[in-house]
């Protein structure tokens, strides 16, 4: 990243409706290398596209229909508010294909995201592979922890 000023990390992951062209956050989840979190579930997921995998493993999981969900707009408000405290932001994701989709269109498309946020993202799988680890590997195994 261009300039001498050490930016913040921040990893960020999105559960979404499905893998396709049409899908629709359900919550987002940012960790900021100084430890500092960001966490909202969406209100305006399409649940027409829900389907039994997501309902089990993400919904149940999520407290949908809280009073502190947001819609998109709500959000990418809130979360602009969350990244400006940091000076320059890179964005890193587990696997980029969907989130960074996603993020973008949360600020209503690539040349719209935060000023501060590099337009680059850096994908953690990439790098792992670059680095000659099985990018499909548990991420509970990479990390020692017992699952």
């Amino acid at each position: 990243m261009p300039n001498d000023i050490r930016p913040t990390k921040v990893f960020f992951d999105f559960e979404f409706t499905g893998l396709h062209q049409n899908t629709t956050p359900i919550s987002l989840g940012c960790v900021a290398d100084d430890g500092s979190a960001f966490y909202c579930e969406f209100s305006d997921f399409d649940a027409n596209q829900v389907d039994g995998w997501i309902r089990e493993n993400i919904l149940s999981h999520t407290g949908q229909l809280l009073a502190d969900s947001r819609n998109r707009a709500q959000a990418a408000d809130d979360l602009r508010i969350w990244l400006a405290q940091f000076g320059r932001v890179e964005m890193w994701g587990d696997c980029l294909a969907y989130d960074w989709v996603l993020f973008c269109e949360l600020f209503g498309g690539a040349r719209s995201i935060p000023g501060n946020v590099f337009y680059i993202p850096f994908d953690i799988c990439t790098l792992m592979y670059a680095k000659g680890i099985d990018p499909d590997i548990s991420r509970e195994d990479l990390a020692g922890i017992a699952g």
